[in-house]
């Protein structure tokens, strides 16, 4: 097998591959030999077909296979010994398309090379890492928006209308076609007008209603409504309104405590400080992260595979688009062309990425079955009742996995440059490290 370099400027590299005859025939002849124990075949016994006649049979059949195998060992070998890793797919084509058994394989191979990565001292990386407490302050707003969402319900004045937002507590009868119909009636049903939990149209009619009123309800069952019997029908409810109620924050006490799932406030204020220093934890270290590639994009500079740079660009052009254009939903829509800013973005991306690739493979870090695991599961939530679906689509596409899997291999190799960098604590308030956050976004 001759394999011939035709190309080779920056990171591009072109070859040339000549695969003899004589090589696929003893492939071919490779194969028959291994499959002759199996073979049978009229008027002989299995096992005893001449080797002529099944070559005749069967060896045209089989020199498809033979090329291709010839082909892709000549590629494995090939970036065996020069070490070249492809960007992309290496482009393959057969050059003397008037091929004819006998004749050699002439193949011509294109690819661009990945780059060398220099070397990089990440020991020499200084970061910032922004620190901030959850003080009394910070605690106590947390526990008023608690509060908030944990809303009680007091009367108002009587004779005063009701509002969206408010708590009537009503006593109602469902008719259609003036019968009562199964599951249509309450008493004393506390209802917060605005919440959409009755037939669309029912709660609007109950705004403006006072305590002792007496209220009727025109309302269109939904044609999909899940009862057959009322689908699409119109109905009738006669409603007494007894009490009308505005909504006020819960009380911050002991009991507001126990309605989530802590003993007492102490311990809920206890569980809040918690959590607010995670989030705040988790804000940091997406702004020492953004930190930390500033500082690799500095450290390194080195030729990039066109290939690589035109397919983020085209892809960032295309995201952005469509974030300007959210009401396109496909992608029936004219060609996007990426601009210098959107390849120079991609420059970044392509730098960085092939740099904390090199990184990890050389620290030998992996993704593990179990993180790989909680990925599908937290992607799997967003698609309740079709859990198992997903997994099995995750599993049958290796593209989907990917997709997964890089986002995890990315955070573990900057953990594992952030632990040999020199990394200093700065102590800010919620406020600071807010603005910080909020400058990624506009970056």
């Amino acid at each position: 097998m001759q394999v011939t370099e035709t190309l080779n400027e920056g990171l591009k590299r072109g070859y040339k591959i000549v695969v003899p005859a004589a090589d696929l025939d003893a492939k071919v002849n490779e194969k028959l030999v291994e499959a002759q124990p199996e073979v049978e075949m009229k008027g002989f016994r299995k096992g005893k077909v001449p080797m002529a006649l099944l070559k005749k049979q069967f060896g045209q059949r089989l020199m498809g296979e033979a090329m291709q195998e010839a082909v892709d060992g000549a590629m494995n070998k090939h970036f065996e010994e020069s070490g070249d890793r492809p960007a992309m797919q290496p482009d393959v084509k057969m050059t003397n398309e008037d091929w004819k058994e006998g004749d050699d394989v002439e193949i011509e191979m294109s690819y661009e090379a990945l780059p060398e990565i220099p070397e990089v001292d990440l020991k020499g990386i200084k970061l910032e890492k922004l620190v901030v407490k959850a003080g009394e302050g910070e605690v106590d707003e947390a526990l008023a928006n608690l509060a908030e969402t944990a809303q009680d319900f007091k009367d108002r004045k009587k004779g005063t209308k009701s509002k969206d937002g408010d708590q009537v507590v009503i006593d109602f009868l469902g008719k259609v076609d003036g019968e009562a119909f199964d599951g249509g009636a309450a008493e004393d049903y506390p209802l917060v007008l605005g919440s959409n939990s009755f037939i669309p149209g029912f709660e609007e009619q109950l705004v403006g209603a006072k305590a002792g009123e007496e209220v009727e309800v025109k309302v269109a069952f939904p044609a999909e409504y899940g009862a057959e019997n009322l689908a699409g029908k119109d109905a009738v409810f006669e409603c007494t309104v007894k009490e009308v109620k505005e909504p006020v924050a819960a009380e911050v006490n002991d009991e507001l405590a126990t309605k989530f799932g802590a003993e007492d406030l102490n311990a809920l204020k206890e569980q809040i400080g918690e959590r607010l220093e995670a989030e705040f934890a988790g804000a940091a270290r997406a702004v020492m992260k953004r930190g930390l590639l500033d500082e690799l994009d500095k450290l390194v500079s080195f030729d990039l595979p066109p290939s690589l740079l035109d397919a983020e660009a085209g892809q960032i052009a295309h995201q952005l688009w469509h974030e300007e254009n959210p009401d396109v939903q496909g992608h029936d829509h004219p060609e996007i062309e990426a601009t210098d800013e959107h390849k120079k973005l991609a420059g970044r991306r392509v730098r960085l990425g092939l740099l904390l690739a090199e990184l990890g493979q050389k620290a030998e870090i992996e993704v593990t079955d179990a993180e790989m695991t909680q990925a599908v599961m937290n992607q799997a939530r967003q698609y309740p009742g079709q859990e198992r679906q997903f997994f099995e689509f995750v599993q049958q596409n290796p593209q989907m996995r990917q997709q997964l899997q890089a986002p995890i291999f990315e955070d573990k190799v900057v953990d594992y440059v952030i632990e040999l960098a020199e990394v200093s604590e700065k102590e800010v308030s919620k406020d600071d490290l807010q603005k910080a956050v909020e400058a990624l976004e506009d970056e």
